[in-house]
């Protein structure tokens, strides 16, 4: 894979001018520490669409935030299939779970054009030990990572089809919130299918919900493109609090 050469440190600093700073590691940093993050950064070339980031079992060197676009990752099974284990997008770490065994246990893929930022690990390593936010920002980047994880968890285990559906829309629609994005209209990178393996979901069954909540009023899907039409609807579908709920309770 070709590389773009390397920040130049006598020019303004990347990480300070990219928009997705206040959601990445730089968040907790001062301005110097922010130069000393962004020296140890390389900018990929971007990847297009079905390229490799990692292949499992690549050995474990480098953590990516991807910058623009989206990612999958999947591991292979015994049979030969593939399981997709999460999609990331646009300020979110990818590669975390290969520091355990120095390996990447999953591959990761491009699912549009998608841009990354490189940390190599052992660089990481070292400035987090000698910046406190830093390693601060990196603990709670791994604790979302594991409470996520643990949601995907009751959401393949307790929830019938509508509910998982429902619950990846609005985990999508609250990280693209997060982001400075609109919560209700978003695109979906990801194909029906991919939804459904990363669900435990049938294509078919993918489908059918979606058009389900679009006759109900629920969304409004126009290709990849999705709107949710009545947020109040679905998050009770989830069990989430609405709106209404918050200020009764108050």
């Amino acid at each position: 894979m070709v590389q773009q050469p390397r920040f130049n440190s006598k020019l303004t600093s990347q990480c300070q001018n990219c928009s997705l700073s206040s959601l990445c590691l730089p968040i907790a940093l001062a301005d110097e520490d922010v130069n000393r993050l962004d020296q140890i950064i390389e900018r990929k070339r971007p990847l297009k669409k079905g390229e490799l980031l990692f292949r499992q079992g690549d050995v474990f060197d480098s953590v990516y935030a991807v910058r623009t676009g989206t990612l999958k990752t999947f591991n292979i099974t015994n049979t030969g299939e593939e399981q997709i284990t999460g999609f990331y997008c646009p300020s979110e770490l990818v590669g975390l779970s290969g520091i355990d065994k120095n390996a990447y246990p999953v591959s990761a893929k491009a699912l549009e054009t998608t841009t990354v930022c490189e940390i190599p690990f052992s660089h990481l390593e070292n400035l987090s030990a000698q910046i406190p936010s830093l390693k601060h920002q990196l603990f709670k980047v791994m604790s979302r990572k594991i409470c996520d994880d643990q949601q995907m968890m009751v959401l393949l285990g307790k929830k019938n089809a509508d509910e998982k559906v429902a619950s990846f829309l609005m985990n999508l629609s609250e990280r693209f919130k997060r982001r400075g994005y609109s919560a209700t209209s978003f695109r979906l990178a990801m194909s029906r299918g991919e939804m459904g393996n990363y669900l435990g979901l049938a294509v078919e069954t993918v489908s059918r919900v979606m058009t389900r909540f679009q006759k109900s009023g629920l969304i409004d899907v126009n290709g990849k493109e999705i709107a949710i039409v009545n947020l109040t609807a679905t998050q009770k579908l989830i069990g989430l609090p609405t709106e209404c709920d918050k200020i009764n309770e108050n």
